[in-house]
Formats: C-alpha cells, structure tokens, sequence
C-alpha cells in the first residue's frame, strides 16, 4: 500500500486522549500542513484560533456537547473559522470556502497521523457562544474545532465509543 494511502488509512475519529500535552514543534508541523492545502486562487480562506492555555482550553471544555465528554482531556484545541468573503464566490452560488477549509481540515489530520497523535474534528458546540469568547467576528463561521491530542487511554469511554475506538 502507498504511504499516502496508509496515512489515509490509519486517520480515524479516535476519541481516547491523553492530556500529554502536544510539543509545539507538532503543532507546527500539524498547522503547517494545514496550510499548504490548495484553495480557489491560493485565497487560503482558513483562520485557526489555538487554545492551548489552562484558560482558553476551558473556553473550550465549556461549550463542548454532552457527546464530547471524552475531548475534555485534550490539550490543545484548533478552532477552524471561515468567512465566505475570504475565498472564491461564484455567480452560481458556488462559494468555496468551506470546500477549501475541510481539504485543509483533511491535511491537518494526516500530518497529525505521520506525527502520532489525534486530530479528531468536532460539530457538538456552542458556535455563538465560542465565537464570543475567542473574539471571532460573528460574521465568520466556526466551521469545527479540532481536538489535538496523544492517544490514551480507552477505558475513559462509554461503551459505544469504546467499541468505535478500533474498529476499522
């Protein structure tokens, strides 16, 4: 099988974290990738917000669904925003900037599996609310936040989550 596609492969939405906190130099590494995704006329539409802070993460664990108990232990989080503004807005309604945020979403989670840790996105949380809390202009649209972190342990997770975590 190609590395590529191993890669591709090996990508799940695990959800067994470790609260390891994720070296800065990865972070980088998973950001950096993100960022060499293609978009419409190199318009690169994408805004992350980090936290990464005792106090930003808690932002975080605060607005986060019932369903994400288990992201409450990450140590880092990626708020991924776009505004369709920021890329191309064809006559025929085709606006690409979700298009070209979820190929960069897709690049930061394969970076994330050549590093080893987990870059799992999420839908469950309260985008008024975190975008307030992050100064995220309301216009803008929080697309996912993003859960960075090591695996862990699995013994955390309720039974279907559990059963989820390695099945292929």
């Amino acid at each position: 099988m190609a590395q590529l596609v191993e890669a591709i492969d090996k990508r799940r939405a695990r959800r067994a974290l470790s609260d390891k906190p994720v070296d800065r130099e990865v972070q980088n590494r998973v950001l950096q990738a993100a960022t060499y995704a293609p978009s419409c006329f190199n318009k690169q539409p994408w805004r992350f917000v980090i936290a990464e802070s005792d106090e930003s993460r808690n932002k975080v664990i605060e607005n986060l669904a019932d369903g994400n108990y288990w992201a409450k232990k990450a140590p880092v989080y990626v708020l991924i925003v776009t505004n369709p503004d920021y890329d191309c807005r064809m006559s025929d309604r085709r606006d690409y900037a979700l298009f070209d945020v979820g190929m960069a979403a897709m690049n930061l989670q394969l970076q994330a599996v050549e590093e080893g840790i987990i870059a799992h996105p999420l839908a469950g949380f309260d985008d008024v609310r975190l975008k307030q809390l992050f100064s995220i202009p309301e216009e803008n649209i929080l697309v996912t936040v993003m859960v960075l972190g090591h695996p862990g342990d699995s013994s955390i997770l309720n039974e279907n989550h559990a059963q989820s975590e390695f099945s292929s």
